[in-house]
């Protein structure tokens, strides 16, 4: 039996009712949205009247309206979306869960609020937002605008220094890449990309967090994507080996990201990479920043120097903040660390929380390129080898030898205090100069015992073993020049390292042989693979002309008439006689 129409009238009632938004809320559609959001700071709620959270989020989201509608001159203005009703609409705003609230400038999305959703903290994340009239702010707040807008970065009192800004990710979106584009998209700006296949599962799984984070960084960074199963030799050209692969592109240069592929741990990689390279500091504050910073970095100018500044600014791009870059004209900073005035710049790298004497120069008289400095010595000279810090120490890319303790969990202070005091009297020899850069580490034996017996025979019970490895070669060595095992102490370690640069101690392999057969085996076919990607013309008419090389062969065999029996002549089509 059909429903009769007043039933249903009745049930479109019933839904429509229960769908019902927080009284004294405006309410947004896919009609209104745009046109309503496009003047001004405006904080959404994306809400389903049947979702347990929103409900009971409600009374505070009530009394966070009452709170602004009491102060219109903040500009903040407060409204909801019905994605029960608006599904599509909530969709396009990039909604993932509910409640979500997402804050707009201007008809721009800027940020998803992602904190606690308590009446005291949503308050202060929206005045921190706020937007003020012009004729509240003062003079002074005019004109620091205007100099952030103009890319104007103070360094003290006296100076002003000039650092070029270029505009990204301009309307909050992923950004899909081509053979044709990639080379040119990623030249032009930092770009985070992500390198995908429609089939792979995880890839379906990041796709939502991905959107939101390109969101999330408008006018901040560029967010990409590559789909590798279209664009094949692209993904092989930048050394993509699974899926999903996501690497930072700046300045020529690129960085993997291996950390966790959730939207938080994804936004705050990426707030760090958008962040101002260098900061602003005094000769008064400089103690204070070195102690709060493991490594620092200090940009010393004699006078203001946009090109170097610019400089700086892109090679540091890379190190995403860790360590932080500082610059200044103090005159008493040259003073203090006898930094001729003749010298139009000078960077000094500061490690230990120390600031009585950098660790080490960089001005225009050095060799090296100042991305390779930057990278030489961003680590402190000690350091736990814990998960997050793997990547960037073992694969550093200036290949350093790394000295590894490892450690029972009843001496870890014991050992890292004893390390440390070693690493500094390992800087203060400087037999590193001009040589492999050594870093000193110490990880935890109870949690990576297993990979530290798999990798370099290390078994530990109650005593710290020690090894020095090279593990871009894959090889390391656990006896020192005497012979005898590698001790925890300067002399013991000293000895093994020498032993490593003067060639006097034998390295071991860190892979058994059959590994290393593999791994050559299976390097020779992603090299052949790359290749024939790479130019399959070329790689055609090599298989072809290989071909006909053994043809040509087999037929001279065949067409021979010289018979093995002295004396004897085999004609073709007859016999032998």
């Amino acid at each position: 039996m059909l429903p009769s129409p007043l039933s249903l009238f009745t049930t479109w009632f019933v839904l429509q009712a229960a769908a019902a938004p927080a009284a004294g809320s405006q309410v947004l559609t896919p009609q209104d949205f745009k046109q309503t959001i496009a003047d001004g700071v405006w904080f959404i709620e994306h809400f389903s009247p049947y979702c347990r959270h929103c409900r009971n989020f409600e009374p505070t989201w009530n009394r966070v309206v009452d709170e602004f509608e009491k102060k219109p001159d903040l500009g903040i203005h407060l409204a909801q979306v019905n994605c029960a009703l608006n599904g599509d609409l909530c969709t396009e705003n990039g909604v993932t869960g509910y409640p979500q609230m997402n804050l707009y400038r201007n008809g721009q999305f800027i940020e998803t609020f992602t904190k606690d959703r308590d009446f005291g903290i949503l308050v202060d994340f929206l005045l921190a937002r706020a937007e003020p009239t012009a004729n509240s702010l003062s003079s002074s707040t005019v004109v620091e605008q205007e100099e952030m807008a103009a890319g104007i970065v103070p360094v003290d009192e006296n100076s002003m220094i000039q650092v070029s800004q270029a505009e990204s990710n301009p309307l909050g979106e992923v950004v899909s890449l081509t053979i044709e584009t990639f080379d040119s998209f990623v030249a032009q700006a930092p770009t985070f990309v992500k390198f995908f296949a429609p089939w792979c599962g995880h890839c379906k799984k990041l796709a939502p967090a991905w959107v939101q984070v390109a969101r999330r960084m408008q006018h901040k960074l560029n967010i990409a994507e590559v789909n590798c199963d279209e664009f094949k030799s692209l993904c092989s050209n930048q050394g993509i080996t699974g899926y999903p692969m996501l690497f930072y592109y700046s300045h020529g240069a690129k960085t993997e990201y291996s950390g966790s592929r959730k939207y938080e741990p994804l936004v705050a990689f990426a707030d760090k990479a958008a962040s101002p390279t260098m900061q602003p500091i005094s000769a008064h504050d400089l103690d204070k920043v070195v102690h709060e910073n493991p490594v620092a970095y200090v940009l010393l100018l004699s006078s203001a120097n946009e090109h170097i500044v610019n400089k700086v600014a892109k090679d540091s791009q890379l190190l995403l903040g860790s360590p932080p870059v500082f610059v200044s004209s103090s005159k008493e900073l040259f003073t203090r660390y006898d930094i001729p005035t003749t010298e139009s710049w000078t960077i000094l790298a500061f490690k230990d929380n120390d600031p009585k004497e950098p660790t080490s120069v960089f001005n225009s008289s050095i060799s090296d390129t100042l991305s390779t400095w930057l990278f030489a010595n961003r680590l402190p000279t000690s350091l736990e080898l814990s998960r997050d810090m793997f990547q960037q120490v073992m694969n550093a890319p200036h290949n350093p030898l790394v000295v590894i303790a490892a450690t029972p969990n009843n001496v870890q202070n014991d050992v890292s205090s004893k390390l440390n005091d070693i690493a500094k009297k390992w800087r203060l020899r400087k037999s590193y100069v001009g040589r492999q850069d050594v870093v000193f580490t110490w990880m935890d034996a109870d949690q990576w015992g297993s990979w530290m017996k798999s990798m370099y025979g290390v078994k530990v019970n109650d005593q710290p073993k020690v090894v020095v490895a090279d593990h871009n070669r894959l090889v390391y060595w656990d006896r020192d020049t005497t012979g005898h095992p590698i001790q925890l102490n300067a002399i013991s370690i000293f000895s093994a390292i020498e032993g490593v640069y003067g060639n006097k101690i034998r390295s071991k392999h860190s892979e058994n042989i059959l590994e290393r057969l593999l791994r050559v085996f299976n390097s020779s076919l992603t090299s052949t693979e790359g290749f024939i990607i790479a130019h399959p013309y070329i790689a055609v008419l090599l298989i072809l002309g290989f071909l006909a090389a053994v043809v040509m062969a087999i037929k001279k065999l065949l067409d021979d008439d010289t018979d093995l029996q002295s004396g004897h002549r085999y004609i073709k089509g007859g016999r032998l006689d």
